[in-house]
């Protein structure tokens, strides 16, 4: 192939791809908080009521180096601090059930604290593997208000998180950290919702039936997003 030809189809290639990009509503970078420990690791998309980011996202994952890997879940293994993940830019349409062409992996740095409210990135570009698609929710841009907050239970173990399903408009983002009994249940618990008021570690202990003291914390609690 003549080099002249060579260049008119590689601008073509990029034309056509900045196209489909562009085509796709949900291309953008989707930064997510990172939360987890030995038994796995977690991601949650930050989700907003506008594209690209009006879905709800949870994603179990590893990163692809091993020593990296275990490296962050011993840093991160139930603690109740701030991990995000600030990740290259992605159709997050490719996480979809039944997506035709699903995302496998992306590179991102994985940043101790908010990636975008003065974060320290601690693993620059490392290649996060998606392992299970948790949750795939379009959010509606409607204003609604729900009488009670529902929250999925991550984890099948001793440590268990909570997420709060994004249900409301205004509402908040909330995920937290918790010691689960023997043969707890895995299923989602329901509390009442006052308003955009963050749940006490006792209304979230009452909805498990297990003692205040097994609730750890607080990861991440946000509402500035979601009005």
């Amino acid at each position: 192939m003549k080099r002249s030809t060579y260049r008119k189809t590689a601008l073509l290639a990029l034309l056509l791809a900045g196209s489909a990009n562009a085509a796709d509503l949900t291309y953008g970078e989707h930064g997510m908080a990172l939360f987890g420990g030995k038994d796995g690791l977690y991601a949650s998309h930050l989700p907003m009521f506008h594209a690209p980011h009006d879905y709800q996202v949870i994603l179990q994952v590893h990163v692809a180096d091993p020593a990296t890997d275990a490296a962050l879940r011993q840093r991160l293994d139930g603690k109740t601090v701030l991990w995000t993940i600030a990740p290259e830019k992605f159709e997050l349409s490719r996480l979809a059930p039944q997506a035709p062409a699903p995302l496998k992996h992306f590179k991102a740095d994985l940043v101790s604290g908010h990636f975008e409210q003065g974060g320290k990135t601690q693993y620059a570009a490392a290649t996060i593997v998606i392992d299970q698609v948790l949750m795939f929710r379009k959010l509606s841009p409607e204003t609604r208000v729900s009488g009670t907050a529902t929250y999925m239970q991550i984890g099948g173990g001793k440590q268990r998180y909570l997420v709060k399903r994004i249900d409301s408009r205004p509402d908040y983002d909330h995920i937290l950290s918790y010691s689960a009994t023997p043969r707890a249940s895995a299923e989602s618990i329901t509390l009442i919702k006052q308003g955009l008021r963050e749940p006490t570690p006792a209304e979230i202990a009452t909805a498990l039936h297990i003692r205040r003291d097994a609730i750890k914390g607080t990861i991440y609690y946000y509402t500035d997003d979601l009005k």
